[in-house]
């Protein structure tokens, strides 16, 4: 007996930015694995009977391995139950999602993939700015600042990254930020490049912090909240 599971994308927080799509698998759900940044609101949706799992994952704090994590959702859907793996924002951005994909192929579990809000596309709304605009910023790219050991990836495009025409979204980026700016400035960047820094976005205490890259660089070499943030840079970061 095989059940389903349903990679349901939960957005930044807000439960108001949760699909369609999404609030009706969360209600059909016989057991829902959640990140840490999908629980509160998000998961009155759940019928009253749903296994409710925490599997999130936190800098600094003790998480689940991710084996684990995958080897949860396919006992569960063994038994035959419709299991929700609900990850904060778009499940397939900085998700982890295509190891556990592998997991249910490996074991010929049927799943699907709902797509959800960005944490990067709600700073920008959040902020009341675009992510593009003809002639400045044509481009868009998302990295992150972290790698699997926590510290700043060593194979980075810093070119691409110090590109003055592109909007430019960091995620998990605030520990290894003063590090990565100081490389993007030696490839070309503008110290004083516009950033925004985002925290608990689409959150009640969300908090967002215009500034420079030269800035937020000393700033965030002593002072890093423990809140999950991101960095957006470029030109329309000023607005």
């Amino acid at each position: 007996m095989s059940g389903f599971v349903s990679f349901v994308s939960s957005g930044p927080g807000d439960p108001e930015l949760l699909t369609v799509k999404a609030v009706d698998r969360l209600g059909k759900a016989d057991a829902i694995l959640f990140d840490d940044l999908s629980a509160g609101p998000i998961l009155e949706h759940a019928k009253p009977d749903a296994d409710l799992v925490g599997v999130g994952k936190r800098a600094g704090r003790p998480s689940p391995k991710q084996d684990h994590v995958s080897q949860l959702l396919v006992d569960y859907a063994k038994t035959g139950a419709h299991v929700v793996r609900l990850k904060s924002g778009d499940s397939g951005i900085f998700g982890r999602l295509e190891e556990e994909l592998t997991a249910l192929k490996t074991e010929g579990i049927d799943y699907e993939v709902i797509p959800g809000v960005t944490s990067a596309c709600a700073a920008a709304a959040a902020a009341g700015i675009p992510l593009t605009r003809r002639l400045v910023a044509r481009r868009v790219q998302f990295v992150t600042g972290h790698d699997v050991a926590g510290a700043l990836p060593g194979d980075l495009n810093l070119q691409a990254l110090a590109d003055p025409g592109a909007t430019t979204v960091l995620f998990m980026p605030k520990r290894t930020f003063p590090e990565l700016a100081e490389k993007l400035f030696a490839s070309g960047l503008r110290r004083d490049c516009p950033a925004l820094l985002a925290e608990n976005v689409s959150h009640p205490d969300q908090s967002l912090e215009r500034t420079t890259m030269e800035a937020l660089a000393e700033q965030l070499k002593s002072e890093i909240s423990t809140a999950p943030g991101l960095i957006l840079f470029g030109e329309l970061a000023e607005d």
